[in-house]
């Protein structure tokens, strides 16, 4: 382990020297060494963690798309931007990196393995730009164990191979925190605004292709405004909002001109307001019901996901039977993410009271970030990539508040090194044993078996699309519970997605079978596939999601001939098609 190996190569050196720049008087503490040894060697740890984090790239490179289907959602959205201009625009999230992607396919068509490796390019450069932003400006006893999570964490690793935004985002986000130290130092230097036109025109660029990449980044903007008010520094704040405009105001007018209303909240304001993203029918949430979201979300995200990505709690927990044990496991959460939410005020407080402004703004923004995540989104999403793009900085003032409290104390100083150590050792064991275990899947995948890694009900899910593609007519449209997931397998034909049970019987919760079918006739769809994927994804309990069983049943009871059974895939779990009779 990097930090350890580095940790007790510099204890072991019996170096006393004085240094002027601590103290005329005392020997140098264990901290006062260790930032020592670290600017001598800045350039060996900053090539360090590059190699690292490429080291861990690819041990845990998924050649595969994602079960959450979001990826593949965007790969989607891609192909229809390039096969479908202009009428297509994406508005399911920020439109910005299916754009980008939408170009690659134009550029070099459709090559998933060619889009999974530019998204590794991405997390290499959010790796170097965030070192070459902090450090010099925080403690190298702080950068360091940081940089552990940001080079090695395994779900940042994760996401580094799969065309998920999130190693776009952070690509972005680096450069967003990049120039905004650039533009802090020139204002240190001249605090007119006027002479950093070009450092504004950096920053704003920044914060609209981050609120553009993912639209709870829009907070940058408010905090920006805010941060130069508090600040009393009224013409930066008109500057802040200024460099935004400039380039928020010509996309707007664009996308208006190419696609017509289209703006990247629409869709996705629509989907936030309902109850239950996946039963229309429950109607929209109340103020309470919006306040129950923030601390649902605040259990899960800080009492639940922060320590599972910190490695300190097991990532999938087995379901609980119970309704005692789920009560218990709730409570948990509540003790976990109140006791993390006061070390984060505390550590935000320190910042503010040692008068460190870049921090300072890093946190608001950061703070400002979870509290629209956890206000805007449903509680059962319960996804940990929402936390993880805030973690860093979270890291950071939590460090820098114990690097502070304790370094004056040499016991202090070992049990700070004590917690850090704990905490990037388990970073660095939860990716090697993830590494370890992928790498001879990758391998398997690159030999072309493309679906091995999978369990046997997503194999023959996805062996079924592929199916579709290669027997069924061009002309025919398939139901499909993961339908970008079909189409990414079936080489891009068309399927039809299927999220919720549409037009539901209130009385049974199944489709009303003519109603139905009425629907399917209207939208030109063909056939249904009817997977059998597990409702725990870790065990086949023989409980499947069954969305498009409560649509096919109802239809098979009063119309037993109007589906016909076309296509088995798989034995065990298996995936059956059935075609819609005239």
């Amino acid at each position: 382990m990097l930090f350890l190996f580095v940790t007790l190569k510099f204890m072991s050196k019996t170096n006393t020297k004085k240094n002027a720049s601590y103290s005329n008087s005392s020997e140098l503490t264990m901290f006062d060494k260790f930032e020592l040894w670290a600017e001598k060697n800045n350039k060996k740890l900053f090539y360090s963690f590059l190699f690292i984090s490429l080291m861990f790239s690819v041990m845990l490179f998924n050649a595969r798309i994602s079960e959450a289907h979001d990826d593949a959602l965007y790969l989607e959205g891609g192909w229809r931007y390039v096969n479908e201009f202009p009428t297509y625009f994406y508005t399911q999230n920020a439109p910005l990196y299916v754009m980008f992607l939408g170009l690659m396919t134009k550029i070099f068509g459709f090559k998933l393995l060619l889009f999974k490796i530019v998204n590794v390019i991405f997390n290499f450069f959010a790796v170097f730009f965030f070192y070459k932003t902090f450090v010099k400006r925080i403690p190298y006893i702080v950068l360091v164990p940081v940089m552990i999570f940001v080079s090695c964490n395994h779900l940042i690793q994760y996401f580094a191979s799969m065309t998920f935004t999130e190693a776009f985002y952070l690509f972005l986000q680096s450069l967003f925190f990049y120039s905004f130290f650039k533009l802090y130092d020139g204002l240190q230097q001249d605090a007119n605004p006027k002479t950093h036109i070009k450092k504004w025109l950096t920053l704003g660029l920044f914060t609209f292709l981050i609120a553009t990449c993912k639209s709870v980044a829009i907070v940058a903007v408010p905090v920006l405004i805010f941060y130069f008010l508090i600040e009393k520094q009224w013409k930066n704040a008109g500057f802040a909002l200024g460099s935004y405009l400039i380039f928020k105001i010509p996309y707007e007018l664009l996308v208006k001109i190419i696609w017509g209303t289209q703006n990247q909240f629409a869709g996705q304001s629509k989907i936030l307001l309902l109850k239950d993203p996946y039963d229309k029918a429950l109607g929209n949430d109340d103020v309470a019901g919006f306040i129950g979201r923030f601390f649902d979300n605040c259990n899960l995200y800080l009492g639940k996901r922060f320590y599972e990505l910190l490695g300190l709690r097991e990532e999938y927990i087995k379901p609980v039977e119970t309704q005692q044990a789920a009560d218990k496991l709730t409570s948990e959460y509540k003790y976990l993410a109140f006791f993390l939410v006061i070390i984060l005020l505390v550590a935000l407080f320190k910042v503010i009271k040692d008068k460190n402004k870049p921090l300072l703004f890093f946190g608001l923004f950061t703070g400002a970030q979870l509290l629209l995540s956890f206000i805007i989104l449903q509680a059962r999403w319960d996804q940990p990539r929402i936390v993880l793009i805030c973690m860093p900085i979270m890291l950071i003032l939590i460090y820098n508040w114990f690097f502070n409290t304790m370094k004056k104390s040499g016991m202090g100083q070992f049990i700070y090194l004590g917690i850090i150590v704990l905490i990037s050792g388990s970073v660095l064991l939860s990716s090697f044993k993830r590494g370890s275990a992928n790498l001879p899947i990758v391998k398997k995948n690159f030999s072309g078996n493309i679906f091995y890694g999978y369990t046997p009900d997503w194999q023959n899910f996805l062996k079924c699309s592929k199916w579709c593609s290669d027997s069924l007519p061009q002309n025919t449209l398939v139901a499909s519970r993961k339908a970008p997931m079909s189409f990414v397998y079936a080489n891009g034909k068309k399927f039809f997605p299927i999220y919720s049970v549409i037009k539901k019987d209130s009385l049974t919760n199944q489709s009303n079978p003519d109603s139905a079918l009425a629907f399917f006739n209207e939208k030109g769809v063909t056939h249904i596939m009817l997977g059998s994927l597990r409702i725990n994804p870790n065990e086949n309990s023989g409980q499947v999601i069954n969305t498009v069983h409560n649509i096919a049943q109802p239809i098979m009871e009063k119309y037993p001939n109007k589906l016909k059974l076309i296509h088995t895939e798989g034995v065990s779990e298996p995936t059956y098609l059935f075609e819609i009779t005239k």
